[in-house]
């Protein structure tokens, strides 16, 4: 397995150099039923049972739910890391993000100037060079520099912020348009809402790549009274806020939903939507239930998430996928159905699920999934996870705090039996832990040590 962090200069500048030739040769395409339109959903912070498919009683979501029953749904669907920056670095490389020294987020753990190396490819720059308009709107939370900005790694426009958080009530001249800041005064998940339905509008006769990554429901708590007023019943003020948080963003998804559907492209548009991480209870009482473990944990809680797949008449509506996935499989799943190339020269961690949700593959399409978050370890390889703390000198304290949380060096459960990692079973189960334990370290031997 190659481990290095990249081509060098030499390759990155081949590979951009064959990107623009690919994205230069003709004008987007129209989309079809065989290669359609990629819409990828993202919120930010979403507690696992926070959402009414899942079992949510006091905040309806309608628009997501919709997506379960005219898709299907990943009963064990897991993110990368359970923080927010890590985890986008994934997503948008398919690979898993310690390949490349993408470990914390910048600003917490890292140095605030780090972003996605820029020598690692996007789903954004693939689609574009398959033809596709690529468009992102929300938050990026992968670098700063004008090289990190989105419009320089594979988006042909931008709208949103750079940051990891931003209020949503008074945006202080930070949001951007391209490299151009814009005085937005709308309540920013309604923003994200209508430039998503205005870049669909512009291109809907093109094929296209559609990046709608809200903030919602990550802090700071704010919510305007349109959305305050449908939750009268909620007396914790801060449950109460978090609701019409989420209650906006499930609009904002509806009002995409409904300009595919005017268009005529519901059916040529492969939508997925999933959150980068568990919800941070203490602070915006999300629920992770029945999981335990919060934001910031290689618990459930804290890495596995909503997640749902639609392309009518293509996938099954209202199935439920029990097997293990991971974000990381968003970008070969994606690139399969549009018909784009997965990069030869690295290796991609993901999977593309599409045999596997249509009946032609039968099993797991992962043997084992992994994740290291600083001192926090842990692998999953059927119904069986361990989890391991081992620090280190060179921790951020913060992550040692995290770890140190979790309770125990060594810890295996049972999914299937205890779902909510209640039952320690590392002394009873000694074969079991060396097994998973030889799996974690050479996986583990393949990574790099984080770039600060």
């Amino acid at each position: 397995m190659n481990t290095t962090r990249g081509f060098g200069w030499l390759g990155a500048c081949l590979a951009v150099f064959a990107l623009w030739s690919a994205s230069a040769a003709g004008a987007a395409e129209p989309a079809t039923a065989d290669r359609p339109n990629i819409v990828l959903l993202f919120s930010d912070d979403n507690g696992y049972a926070d959402v009414g498919y899942q079992g949510c009683k006091d905040i309806p979501t309608p628009h997501i739910d919709s997506l379960a029953k005219g898709g299907v749904r990943f009963s064990n669907g897991y993110v990368s890391c359970p923080v927010c920056s890590p985890t986008r670095a994934g997503l948008m490389t398919g690979r898993y993000q310690q390949r490349f020294g993408h470990e914390f987020n910048p600003g917490g753990q890292g140095p605030p100037n780090f972003g996605l190396p820029v020598d690692q490819i996007t789903l954004a720059d693939r689609l574009k060079a398959a033809g596709y308009v690529t468009g992102m709107v929300g938050k990026w939370h992968l670098g700063f520099k004008e090289e990190h900005n989105p419009t320089r790694r594979g988006f042909e426009e931008f709208f949103g912020f750079l940051g990891g958080a931003h209020p949503y009530l008074q945006h202080g001249g930070t949001i951007l348009r391209g490299f151009e800041v814009v005085p937005e005064q709308e309540y920013l998940t309604d923003a994200f809402g209508r430039e998503a339905v205005a870049f669909i509008d512009r291109h809907a006769k093109e094929r296209f790549f559609l990046y709608l990554s809200f903030n919602a429901v990550h802090s700071p708590l704010q919510a305007t009274d349109k959305y305050l007023k449908r939750f009268p019943d909620i007396a914790d003020e801060k449950r109460r806020t978090h609701a019409a948080m989420l209650s906006a963003m499930d609009d904002a998804i509806g009002a995409v939903l409904a300009k595919l559907r005017k268009e005529g492209l519901e059916e040529k548009t492969l939508i997925f939507f999933l959150s980068d991480n568990g919800g941070p209870t203490a602070q915006t009482t999300s629920s992770n239930l029945p999981l335990r473990g919060v934001k910031g944990q290689v618990l459930e809680g804290g890495i596995r998430v909503p997640f749902l797949v639609q392309w009518k008449g293509k996938l099954p509506e209202g199935r439920v996928f029990d097997h293990p996935v991971i974000a990381l499989d968003v970008f070969p799943t994606a690139l399969a159905a549009a018909g784009g190339e997965v990069p030869k020269d690295r290796p991609i961690d993901g999977v593309n699920l599409l045999p596997y949700l249509t009946g032609r593959e039968t099993g797991p399409p992962h043997e084992a999934l992994f994740w290291r978050f600083g001192p926090q370890m842990a692998v999953r390889m059927g119904d069986w996870k361990l989890i391991r703390f081992k620090p280190a000198a060179n921790q951020p304290p913060a992550a040692a705090r995290r770890a140190e949380a979790l309770g125990g060096t060594t810890q295996l459960y049972n999914l299937a039996r205890d779902i909510g990692e209640e039952k320690n079973l590392a002394e009873s189960e000694p074969d079991k832990v060396a097994q998973l334990e030889r799996a974690l370290e050479a996986w583990n031997a393949q990574l790099v040590a984080p770039l600060w």
